[in-house]
C-alpha cells in the first residue's frame, strides 16, 4: 500500500464487494475522523477528507493519484500521491501486489522538501480461516531526510458473517539511518497495532478501527477511527 490504499483488497473479497481493479476507471471519496498513517495522525488528530482517481488494466497493471488534507504546521496542509503497480494472481490462493509510489506535500513555505518515493510489495494468501498478508515498504529518502526507511506488516482478515469482516494487523516502522531520522529520542523504530471492523452499506464502505502504537506522542496514542468511503466506477 502506498500509505493508504489497497490494504483491504483481501477484506473486500471476504465482504463480497467488487474490487476496484475490475473497473477501468474509478473515483473514491472518503471521510475519516482522522488520517492515520501506521498509527500516527497526519492531521494532528483532526478529521480528513480524501479522494483518489484510479485506472486498472485487465492485465493487473494499475495507476492512480490520491490526496488528503494534512496538518504539518507551517510545513504542509495537503498531500498528493501518485502510484503505479501490478497485481498478480500467482495461484488460486496466493497473490502479489507490487509497485512504486511518490508522496508530495503542498501548502507550506518549503513543502516540497518533504517529498519522497517508496517501493512496496504485498503478499496475500487466502485459506479456510481467512486471508493472511505479509506486506513490505521501502523508502530511500524518507520525508526528504535522506534516511532509508522500512515498514513491515503482518495482517489477517476473517469473515464474521455476510458483509462483515475483521482485520488484525501489526506493523513495525524502522529508520535505517538514525543520524538522519529518528521517531523519538534514541528511538529509530516503533510498532503499531490495529483491529478494524469492515462492512458496507448501500454502496458505502465502512471501517471502524481501534489502534495504538509504542510511541509516546499525543498523535500516536490509542484511539478509535471511523472512515466511510464511496467508489464510483466508470
Amino acid at each position: 500500500m502506498m500509505k493508504k490504499h489497497y490494504a483491504y483488497g483481501a477484506a473486500l473479497v471476504l465482504l463480497g464487494a467488487t474490487p476496484v481493479a475490475n473497473a477501468d476507471w474509478s473515483v473514491t471519496v472518503t471521510g475519516a475522523t482522522d488520517y492515520m498513517f501506521n498509527g500516527v495522525s497526519q492531521t494532528n488528530n483532526d478529521p480528513a477528507f480524501q479522494a483518489s482517481l484510479d485506472y486498472a488494466a485487465e492485465n493487473g497493471v494499475y495507476a492512480g493519484m490520491w490526496t488528503s488534507n494534512v496538518d504539518y504546521g507551517d510545513d504542509a496542509d495537503q498531500e498528493l500521491d501518485g502510484y503505479i503497480g501490478h497485481f498478480v494472481q500467482l495461484s488460486d490462493s496466493l497473490s502479489l501486489d507490487y509497485g512504486i509510489a511518490y508522496y508530495s506535500y503542498h501548502g507550506g513555505n518549503d513543502s516540497s522538501a518533504l517529498n519522497y518515493g517508496e517501493a512496496y510489495s504485498k503478499f496475500a494468501y487466502s485459506w479456510a480461516q481467512g486471508t493472511s498478508e505479509m506486506n513490505f515498504w521501502y523508502a530511500w529518502d524518507y520525508f526528504g531526510t535522506g534516511a532509508g526507511h522500512t515498514i513491515v506488516e503482518v495482517a489477517h482478515t476473517i469473515s464474521l458473517a455476510e458483509n462483515h469482516a475483521l482485520r488484525f494487523s501489526a506493523d513495525s516502522s524502522n529508520s535505517l539511518d538514525g543520524d538522519k531520522y529518528m521517531w523519538d529520542v534514541d528511538d529509530t523504530s516503533y510498532q503499531h497495532y490495529k483491529v478494524a471492523w469492515l462492512t458496507s452499506w448501500m454502496g458505502f464502505d465502512i471501517e471502524v478501527a481501534a489502534e495504538n502504537t509504542t510511541l509516546d506522542i499525543d498523535t500516536a496514542d490509542e484511539r478509535i477511527v471511523l472512515a466511510v468511503s464511496r467508489t464510483f466506477a466508470f
